[in-house]
């Protein structure tokens, strides 16, 4: 065999790399949502759930992370409120439980990004969705989440 040679030539020139302006809007991430992801929470009420999810990942057992986790507990009977992602491909994958929160009476929405819950739980990944429980240090927030997450799914 004989030896090749290659010889790389790298573009050091950062013009075509915009690091500015990395995160995106709210209404970027809109575009992306699938096509179920009905009620989906304004940008304030958005806003609010990031902060619970925060508070709830510091206390131990008030918060389900993930689609066997939370879909597990739902069925055992836990209570609470659930947030879905909105970009979620393919929607096969948890499509079905919306209908399950609507049985168990469980108030739900879809956030935009599923990598903007991941970083409020404070990892690196995104998350599908997540189920808080009710705790004393949250309490004001979850119940106003509760009772706009209330008004955004009430049939027409």
């Amino acid at each position: 065999m004989e030896d090749v040679k290659v010889k790389v030539e790298i573009d050091e020139s950062k013009d075509n790399l915009d690091l500015t302006n990395t995160k995106e809007s709210y209404e970027d991430k809109l575009k992306i949502v699938n096509s179920i992801a009905t009620p989906m929470a304004p940008k304030k009420l958005t806003k609010k759930i990031y902060k619970c999810i925060k508070k709830a990942s510091k206390q131990k057992g008030y918060l389900r992370n993930g689609l066997k986790d939370v879909q597990k507990h739902i069925r055992k009977g836990e209570t609470g409120i659930v947030v879905f992602a909105g970009d979620v491909y393919p929607v096969e994958i948890m499509c079905h439980l919306p209908v399950v929160c609507e049985d168990k009476n469980i108030p739900y929405c879809y956030t935009p990004s599923r990598q903007d819950i991941g970083n409020a739980l404070g990892v690196k990944r995104g998350s599908l969705m997540v189920l808080i429980k009710e705790h004393s240090d949250y309490e004001d927030l979850y119940s106003e989440i509760k009772g706009a997450m209330e008004t955004l799914s009430l049939p027409l």
